[in-house]
């Protein structure tokens, strides 16, 4: 008798719905600048772009509607409403999220934390000089990622995980020129140095000044001379 072959496992990609698929590929356009703040969007012409109906669509522009990106309109559309203004709020939300838990993780950080920063770094120096853009995005992340989990923090953690995606797509956007990859990565090494010399105002100031400079260029690539402070 023959044995039963068993069957492959979902891949991961599979699990999300077409809905959340189509909220991601909307929300990146919206926040790479692609569909600009202010302009009304074309459920018709974006469902065609996408090769879906325009149920999935309305489904995912409530969501982004929920996180402050969309406004939908009354019998007149849905806008996007995305502008320099609320990429600096964001921003200062992150900073000040970032810096409190690179704070805690000066404070609290264990040697297995460390070595876990610590190849991370190397990872990345050899990422940045193969210009493995993916790659040094996937570990921008896993090093913050290690960042919290040294923290200790669970309640700044949950509130940080909200901007995920916005952070992805910044980083996609920033770290595509050679020198700002090159500046992440100084920054990087020393927000890893205060921690480790568990200085935390120190882990606190440098953590702070990478998350706006990081701000600070994403809007002026989206939003051209609108710079944070205008």
């Amino acid at each position: 008798m023959n044995e039963q072959v068993p069957l492959s496992p979902v891949d991961p990609w599979m699990l999300k719905n077409l809905r959340e698929h189509v909220h991601g590929l909307v929300r990146k356009a919206i926040i790479s600048g692609r569909l600009k703040a202010g302009e009304k969007l074309n459920e018709r012409r974006l469902a065609t772009e996408l090769g879906i109906s325009t149920t999935p669509l309305k489904e995912a522009l409530r969501q982004l509607e929920a996180e402050g990106l969309v406004r939908t309109e009354a019998r007149r559309g849905s806008y996007v409403t995305f502008n320099a203004r609320q990429a600096e709020e964001m921003t200062l939300a992150r900073a000040a999220l970032e810096s409190m838990i690179a704070r805690q993780a000066a404070k609290h950080i264990e040697k297995s934390h460390v070595l876990r920063l610590s190849e991370t770094l190397e990872q990345m120096k050899s990422a940045l000089l193969v210009a493995d853009l993916n790659e040094l995005i996937a570990l921008n992340e896993k090093f913050h990622d290690a960042i919290h989990e040294a923290s200790g923090c669970q309640y700044l953690r949950r509130l940080q995980s909200n901007q995920r995606m916005y952070n992805h797509e910044t980083r996609l956007l920033v770290l595509a020129e050679a020198h700002e990859r090159e500046r992440s990565f100084r920054e990087h090494t020393a927000i890893f140095e205060a921690i480790n010399l568990r200085d935390q105002d120190l882990a606190e100031k440098r953590m702070r000044e990478h998350v706006m400079t990081a701000g600070e260029e994403h809007v002026r690539r989206v939003f051209g001379s609108q710079a944070l402070g205008d």
